[in-house]
């Protein structure tokens, strides 16, 4: 799978192929999905020129829908570049499903366990030191805004972007949540969903570089970030963020997993 290393020091292969970084296990899943994936939905496009065809990148995106995922890895896919994600761990204990994300290099964390960024964030350098695309959702689980506009973000991203000194792409999308409702288990698959996904220009974390260690620097990084992402956002749906974002460190919901589920109870 490319790496010879170990869970606390990885090391990861050079991305070869194309698009690039992707292997056989890559390019069987593109097979089996990307026909799915057109079958329910229309997509559209855009800014496709913002993303390096080659050499280290971080793409992050907003987080609406289970299905954004897909959405946003064949975005990058059908624009050059086969995505690494650092995924949520359940998925990987699924049978076949587990198999198929190993081997197309994607690595599980355990969200709920304490530390579990520090036990992530090696191996998101080293998929970046191996010159490879990876993809990271800033908010770190699906949006709690009622309106599925992008709440705070954690600042594991902004670390990440000073540390490597990476491109950062920002990237929106919608319409991923009308094929799955957040925490659905029903798919939507007639008639065709639009589904638009944008790419804006890379972004400049230059003023907070040496920072990494500085929480309110990594702060005020994560918020350059999440304001990228959210006025990308408001281009797609031709409308304005709400003034206050939703922070669920301020709420009574729990950080990550199904809220609805929680409250129902």
């Amino acid at each position: 799978m490319g790496n010879q290393g170990t869970d606390l020091n990885p090391v990861y292969s050079t991305p070869r192929g194309r698009p690039l970084g992707s292997n056989p296990t890559w390019k069987f899943g593109a097979g089996v999905l990307i026909p799915v994936l057109k079958l329910i939905s229309k997509e559209e496009w855009r800014g496709v020129e913002n993303i390096p065809q080659a050499g280290p990148m971080i793409a992050i995106s907003n987080h609406i829908s289970y299905a954004d995922p897909l959405v946003f890895a064949h975005f990058l896919y059908g624009n050059g570049r086969a995505v690494r994600f650092l995924g949520k761990a359940s998925l990987f204990k699924i049978p076949v499903i587990g198999w198929i994300l190993r081997h197309a290099e994607q690595v599980p964390v355990e969200r709920q366990v304490k530390g579990a960024g520090i036990i992530a964030l090696p191996h998101a350098i080293a998929f970046l030191n191996a010159g490879h695309c990876l993809g990271v959702y800033p908010e770190g689980t699906l949006t709690r805004d009622e309106n599925l506009w992008p709440m705070t973000g954690k600042t594991g991203l902004a670390r990440l972007a000073v540390m490597t000194k990476a491109p950062v792409i920002p990237c929106a999308q919608w319409g991923a949540a009308k094929i799955l409702p957040p925490y659905s288990k029903r798919l939507k698959l007639w008639p065709r969903t639009k589904v638009v996904v944008v790419a804006g220009k890379s972004l400049d974390f230059s003023p907070w570089y040496g920072k990494e260690d500085d929480h309110e620097a990594m702060i005020s990084a994560t918020e350059h970030a999440m304001k990228a992402i959210t006025s990308l956002l408001e281009e797609i749906r031709g409308e304005q963020a709400p003034a206050q974002i939703f922070d669920p460190r301020h709420s009574d919901l729990p950080r990550v997993g199904n809220f609805k589920k929680r409250k129902n109870k």
